[in-house]
């Protein structure tokens, strides 16, 4: 009976929807970076250094000052559950995707699926070699396979202040640079058998915790045709754990990782520049649960002077792409990207996800 108990347990723990850490390990993604498959930190060039590679932010152009900075985002499992594909249904029902109890309705009436919905904000003061700003990230991934099946939900919203600074060296051939976030974790994982009601105690259900995360990057850019650029990424480079746990208690500690990329940027005429970039996420297999071809990605950007960007991907074993528009003060982005939805495959359930952002300011 004991082995039976342990079993079952574990199989709960495995069946709890987890998030794409592993892949996706920022805690405020661009869409500009997931329409390339996420193989951003070579390119990063604007206040998204300080989660993609705070080096970076040693090649801001100017002053960027976003006042409203929104990042929206759902997949084809939630517009499947709110309006058979319809946009406008579920538009209107977009709030339901961060409750749990709205998120059990909508799935009750079209199981089957898995959906997703991230809302974002970072409204930040950026200007070359240092970011200033204030993160809201919240996600929820939902699942009920079928009415007999458990009906499973995750949550997480990470807030705090966000501070990186860069320094470049012999002529910005080389770029450090590191990024502090004052991070505060409020994160749910738990399923319900079809029976029970969706009721969720908020001290014992969630977890809770805050902790100091340093992210720190290098960036080397050989002064030779395609510039030529290295990169690495150290996540929580200081190996913090959360401390002042409250509710349910502290969250998973956050792991120490270890990212690279390599990138060319040819010229392909006087107006138009193409940036092509390969990465690997997690190279020391911190997440040993997910296969290391999810973790390699690539993705190409064409410009046209720094004006107007088609973006395409491959990230997670599933493709990308996007368009953009941006000047000093406004930047928009189409994007979509997908992420492997089964809970340790390749390539044998796509997640598709798509991206509204706005960016304004001066």
């Amino acid at each position: 009976m004991l082995i039976v108990a342990v079993l079952f347990f574990s199989f709960k723990a495995h069946a709890i929807l987890a998030f794409e850490d592993a892949v996706n390990p920022e805690f405020v993604t661009s869409a500009r970076a997931l329409g390339m498959g996420n193989a951003y930190m070579s390119k990063v060039d604007d206040g998204w250094a300080a989660f993609y590679n705070p080096a970076g932010l040693g090649t801001v152009r100017g002053l960027q000052f976003h006042l409203t900075n929104i990042h929206l985002e759902t997949n084809n499992g939630f517009l499947d559950i709110t309006g058979n594909g319809g946009f406008t249904d579920s538009l209107s029902k977009y709030s339901d995707a961060f409750t749990p109890t709205g998120l059990r309705t909508l799935h009750a009436e079209n199981p089957g699926n898995l959906s997703h919905a991230r809302i974002q904000l970072f409204p930040n003061m950026t200007y070359r070699g240092i970011t200033l700003g204030y993160m809201y990230v919240q996600r929820n991934r939902a699942r009920l396979r079928s009415l007999t099946d458990d009906f499973e939900i995750s949550e997480r919203i990470d807030t705090g202040p966000v501070l990186a600074l860069s320094l470049s060296l012999f002529g910005g051939v080389v770029k450090f640079g590191a990024s502090a976030i004052y991070l505060t974790r409020k994160e749910l994982q738990k399923d319900f058998a079809p029976t029970d009601t969706v009721s969720v105690d908020e001290d014992v259900d969630y977890r809770k915790g805050s902790m100091t995360h340093i992210t720190a990057g290098t960036r080397i850019t050989l002064p030779f045709t395609y510039l030529p650029t290295f990169s690495v990424v150290l996540r929580n480079s200081s190996q913090t754990e959360f401390d002042s746990p409250e509710l349910g208690g502290a969250p998973e500690t956050i792991p120490q990782t270890l990212d690279y990329s390599f990138s060319l940027t040819p010229h392909l005429s006087r107006t138009i520049r193409m940036h092509w970039e390969i990465a690997m996420k997690d190279a020391g297999d911190k997440y040993d649960n997910v296969p290391s071809q999810r973790k390699l990605m690539t993705g190409l950007e064409f410009d046209y002077m720094r004006k107007m960007f088609v973006r395409f991907g491959y990230g997670d074993g599933w493709g990308s792409g996007g368009i953009g528009v941006r000047n000093k003060s406004f930047a928009f982005d189409l994007t979509t990207y997908a992420i492997e939805g089964s809970d340790d495959g390749v390539r044998e359930e796509e997640d598709r996800r798509y991206i509204l952002s706005i960016s304004g300011g001066f």
